[in-house]
């Protein structure tokens, strides 16, 4: 609850010193601290009191909350109960109905300017709100009175971040990303469909733990998360340099687990931790199961075409190109190299054969 140190949630629950240094060390692993950082980490723990955290819906999936519950570093069970004051969330709290609205009110006036507005799904415009109901009023509305006495906000999802299905062509409800509703407050966009667990809870980490938001980058994503094309964490990168790629889902080369651009992969486009991170633990992630990437973290994925249908032009270093051209070039460095090969060979045995006969004439000579 919050008032609470996190060291005194964890006495609560029982667990030992031993228990919540090592829970803090995983902490600072997870936000890419130095070790030098730990002791610093743990002392805030000790002294900062947890951080009461206000969750909201709008028009979405409840995807983002299916992926938050089956993170692995932390637990989403640490998570809730040891590291934040998840003081809302109709999706996973007991209470309900007028209980669980006064319960909101009176949090966001104790804890004006203090609490974390985390925002899973988008509101709709047209027609006043009126397609997204909540307690009564419009989703609309209830993001605007929450926002105002938060200290700042996070946008799960592609839903919050850019839209995604719901803002797909034709969009009859209007529907938009959070930032263009809240324009005054800082918004911390974690993008995906749904994103990775531990970039979610990275990203929590690092807000209640420092008192800040993360590094962002030009769209405000988490630098520290979203800094690189899965392209370039992909295992598959060296098959997409070589020219080899998939043609079908079903075809040898799919088999053989060469590159998957040709079928549609966004990859070369996408920022994410996917080829880091992974999913399940790590276990895998869906270029790894033969699958392309979606984009789904992407600014409108949902209307970038046909999911399978590949990029025109994708960029390489010093040279816009295409599958094919790549295929055609590394085919050509190959052929290149044999013809150079055969060239230096016939060279080296026409100078032997000379040389040979020359030593063959000076023996006569003598």
């Amino acid at each position: 609850m919050a008032g609470e140190t996190y060291w005194e949630s964890f006495q609560k629950r029982g667990m030992s010193r031993r228990e919540f240094i090592k829970f803090s060390t995983m902490m600072a692993g997870l936000m890419g601290l130095a070790p030098s950082f730990i002791p610093k980490l743990i002392h805030a723990m000790e002294t900062k009191e947890k951080v009461p955290v206000i969750w909201l819906h709008g028009l979405e999936c409840t995807c983002c909350s299916e992926s938050l519950i089956r993170s692995g570093s932390p637990l989403a069970s640490d998570l809730v109960l040891n590291m934040i004051s998840l003081e809302i969330d109709d999706t996973l709290q007991a209470s309900a109905g007028e209980p669980m609205l006064e319960h909101k009110r009176e949090i966001m006036e104790k804890y004006h300017g203090r609490y974390i507005l985390a925002v899973e799904g988008n509101p709709p415009l047209n027609e006043d709100g009126m397609f997204c109901i909540v307690g009564g009023k419009s989703f609309l509305e209830e993001l605007k009175e929450a926002a105002k006495g938060a200290a700042a906000v996070i946008a799960w999802g592609s839903c919050a971040s850019n839209g995604c299905v719901q803002a797909a062509k034709p969009n009859p409800t209007h529907a938009v990303p959070i930032h263009k509703v809240i324009t005054d407050k800082p918004i911390i966009k974690v993008p995906g469909c749904p994103p990775i667990p531990e970039v979610m809870t990275g990203v929590i980490l690092h807000v209640v733990q420092f008192g800040e938001i993360p590094p962002l980058d030009r769209k405000g994503r988490p630098k520290m998360f979203y800094g690189q094309r899965i392209h370039d964490t992909c295992y598959r990168r060296p098959f997409f340099n070589a020219g080899q790629f998939v043609e079908t889902p079903d075809d040898d080369a799919a088999k053989k687990g060469w590159c998957l651009y040709k079928i549609g992969c966004r990859g070369p486009t996408t920022y994410n931790s996917c080829g880091n991170l992974r999913w399940y633990g790590g276990i895998s992630y869906p270029i790894q199961s033969g699958a392309p990437c979606i984009g789904c973290a992407a600014d409108g994925f949902w209307d970038n075409g046909p999911f399978h249908n590949r990029l025109v032009n994708i960029p390489l270093p010093g040279v816009e190109t295409t599958a094919d051209k790549v295929g055609l070039i590394a085919g050509a460095a190959a052929i290149g190299g044999l013809a150079a090969h055969a060239i230096g060979s016939a060279i080296r045995n026409t100078m032997a054969s000379r040389e040979t006969n020359g030593n063959n004439q000076e023996e006569k000579t003598k």
